[in-house]
Parts: C-alpha cells; sequence; structure tokens
C-alpha cells in the first residue's frame, strides 16, 4: 500500500486516527464486558447510565430481530467500507476535514465488525434519557461515526459556501 496519495498527503495520519479509534472503543467494551452482566445498568448522572447491551443489528437495532445472517451482512458491510474508504484517503489524503471525518469513520466501523466477528454481537454501554425517553444504547465505536459523519455534512457545506 503507498504511503502517499495523489495529493502528496501520507494515508498514516489518518491510519492512526482511525487505530485510536478501534483502541478506544474495544478497551471501554472490554471493560463493561469484563465488569457488566448483561443488561445490568449503572447510573452516573439524572441524565446518563452506564449499562451493558448486546446488538445484534446494526444502527437502533435495525434487523436485530433477523434469524443471524445480518451478522456477516454487516461483517461483509464493514470491509466493503474499509475498502472504499482506504481509496478515498488515497485520493483525498490532503483535504483534513474530510480525511478526518473518514478516518473516524473507519475507526468506528472496524471498531464495530471486531465486535461481530468476535461476540456475535456489538457490545454497546452509553444510555442518554431525560423524562423516561431513553435514546438507544451506543458506543465509542457508535459516537466515532457519528461525529466523523457530522464533520462530512460541515466539509461539504463549507466547500459549497467557499465556490459561491
Amino acid at each position: 500500500m503507498a504511503s502517499r496519495n495523489g495529493s502528496g498527503a501520507s494515508l498514516w495520519p489518518w491510519l492512526a486516527i482511525a487505530l485510536i479509534v478501534i483502541l478506544a472503543d474495544q478497551f471501554t467494551k472490554s471493560l463493561i464486558v469484563s465488569d457488566f452482566q448483561l443488561g445490568e445498568s449503572r447510573s452516573v448522572t439524572p441524565f446518563f447510565n452506564v449499562v451493558r447491551v448486546h446488538n445484534t443489528g446494526a444502527a437502533f437495532s435495525f434487523l436485530a430481530g433477523a434469524s443471524g445472517w445480518q451478522r456477516w451482512f454487516f461483517v461483509g458491510l464493514g470491509f466493503a467500507a474499509t475498502g472504499f474508504i482506504v481509496w478515498m484517503l488515497l485520493r483525498h489524503g490532503g483535504q483534513r476535514m474530510f480525511s478526518t471525518a473518514l478516518a473516524l469513520i473507519l475507526g468506528g466501523a472496524l471498531g464495530n465488525v471486531i465486535d461481530r466477528l468476535w461476540h456475535g454481537y456489538v457490545v454497546d454501554f452509553i444510555q442518554v434519557h431525560h423524562a423516561g425517553a431513553y435514546f438507544p444504547s451506543f458506543n465509542i465505536a457508535d459516537s466515532a461515526i457519528t461525529v466523523g459523519a457530522a464533520l462530512l455534512i460541515l466539509d461539504e457545506l463549507m466547500r459549497v459556501r467557499r465556490s459561491r
């Protein structure tokens, strides 16, 4: 794999960001798995709990009730996304915000793929709630994907604004 892309920027800083996300994600999940039973919840603040949840589906437990094929579908999707993101980083590594966004998404996607391969499900543990309404539980990988997606939107909005 080439260390420099067409824009002269190195691929390695972006892969390092993805690796940091993966390590932070897997470390926090290992703490949860070792210290919490499935379904166990501990209140941290009036609006935030740490809870151990297993998600066999995707975002918001999409396809969680499927018969098991979804595990391999999401693993394959994660690997396909990885290939596409690395290709995009090779082509656009000089664009800082865009590449940071892609690196965060890459790290988050691979963090969840590792869970699917290792456990057969994704370990979620962050639970936010207010007035009896609970947002679906999530993890560090999900957070990185969300921040990355927000950065992609911001990058595009800034690109459109600059072109006017």
